[in-house]
C-alpha cells in the first residue's frame, strides 16, 4: 500500500542574502522547504532553495504568502547600517517588520522567529552582572541609531500578546562574531584595535553558527517568548585581543571620543562614537531561559571563535 509522502515544512527567511541568512538556509534546507526573501542579490545557494528578490515592504513580498502555505517565518531582514538615513532605517525596520507580522496574521502562519539583539539593553555601569529578558531596554539613551531596533523589539513583544495563536519567538543574541560582516567582527579583525585607557570590560561573544542553531531550536513547535542567546562564558576584552595576537592602542576616552566624532563627521570612520560604551561598560545577559526552554547550548568556545576570526576570510 502506497503512503502519501509527507510535505516538508515551508520556512520563509527574510534577509537571506546576508551571511547569517545564508548560513541558516544552508542548514534548514536539508529538512525544510526554504523560501528566501531579499531585495539584494543572493549568491551561492543550494538549488532546492527558492529565492525571491523582493522588498519586504512591497507587493511582491505579499504574493509569496498568497501563493504558498507558510509554516514559519524567520525575520532577519533588519537594517543595522548607522550610515543609512534615519528615515530609511525607520521605514525599512519598523514599517517592514510590521508588514511581515501583518501578513503572518492574515495568512495564519503558526510561527514567527525574529532576531533582535542583546545590545537593546545597552552597556551601562549600573547594569547588574547578568541581565534577564525582563530588563528595561535602555540602549537608546546614549545611542540614537539603535532606537529603531528597540522599537522593533517592543513591537514584536506587543504582537506576541495580541496574537497568542501565533508562536512568536524573539531572540536577543550577544555580539555575533565569525563569518559575518558586523561591528564586533570588524573590530576584532583590526591589527591595532583601540581600547579605552583604564577599562577592560567582560564581554560575551557568540559564533554565527551557534546563532543559527538557536534559531533552529526556536522553530520547535510549542516554543514562544523572548530569549537571551549567549555563547561561551564571558571573558575580559583584553583576553580576546591577546588570544587574537592583537596589539591594542590604549587611548584616553576624551581623545578617542573626539577622534571618532571627527572621523564620523568626515566619513573617515564607520564607528559612531556612542559605540565606545561597548568597550567601556558591561552588558552581559542571563541565558538560563534559552538553555532550559530552547535546550540551546553553544558549541563554539572562545578559542573556536578566535580561530575562525584568524583563519577564515569573509
Amino acid at each position: 500500500m502506497n503512503r502519501r509522502r509527507q510535505r516538508k515544512e515551508r520556512i520563509v527567511i527574510t534577509g537571506i542574502a546576508g551571511r547569517l541568512g545564508r548560513a541558516l538556509a544552508k542548514r534548514l534546507h536539508r529538512t525544510h522547504e526554504v523560501i528566501g526573501i531579499d531585495r539584494r542579490f543572493t549568491p551561492y545557494m543550494p538549488k532546492d532553495i527558492s529565492v525571491e528578490r523582493a522588498d519586504i515592504r512591497r507587493r511582491r513580498f505579499e504574493d509569496v504568502f498568497r501563493r504558498e502555505q507558510i509554516d514559519a517565518v524567520v525575520h532577519l531582514n533588519i537594517m543595522h547600517n548607522p550610515r543609512q538615513d534615519s528615515s530609511l532605517h525607520h521605514d525599512f525596520n519598523l514599517v517592514g517588520t510590521k508588514k511581515v507580522f501583518e501578513l503572518c496574521a492574515e495568512h495564519k502562519v503558526p510561527k514567527v522567529v525574529v532576531l533582535s539583539s542583546a545590545n537593546v539593553y545597552g552597556p551601562d555601569p549600573k547594569n547588574p552582572q547578568f541581565l534577564t529578558e525582563d530588563a528595561p531596554l535602555l540602549a537608546g539613551t546614549n545611542f540614537g541609531a539603535i532606537r529603531d531596533l528597540i522599537a522593533l523589539d517592543m513591537f514584536c513583544n506587543t504582537f506576541f500578546w495580541r496574537h497568542p495563536e501565533i508562536e512568536t519567538v524573539i531572540l536577543r543574541p550577544v555580539h555575533i562574531v565569525g563569518q559575518v560582516d558586523n561591528a564586533p567582527s570588524r573590530y576584532f579583525r583590526l591589527e591595532r584595535p583601540m581600547t579605552l585607557l583604564g577599562f577592560d570590560p567582560m564581554v560575551q561573544l557568540i559564533h554565527v553558527e551557534d546563532v543559527v542553531s538557536a534559531i533552529i531550536r526556536a522553530l520547535t513547535p510549542g516554543i514562544r517568548g523572548v530569549f537571551n542567546i549567549a555563547g561561551p562564558s564571558p571573558v575580559p576584552l583584553s583576553l580576546v585581543l591577546d588570544k587574537l595576537g592583537r596589539h591594542p592602542r590604549h587611548v584616553p576616552e576624551l581623545v578617542l571620543r573626539a577622534m571618532l566624532q571627527v572621523g564620523w563627521s568626515f566619513k573617515l570612520s564607520d564607528w559612531p562614537w556612542p559605540e565606545l560604551d561597548h568597550i567601556k561598560y558591561v552588558c552581559m545577559v542571563d541565558d538560563e531561559a534559552a538553555r532550559n526552554q530552547l535546550g540551546f547550548a553553544p558549541q563554539f568556545s572562545v578559542d573556536d571563535i578566535v580561530y575562525d576570526l584568524l583563519h577564515r576570510q569573509l
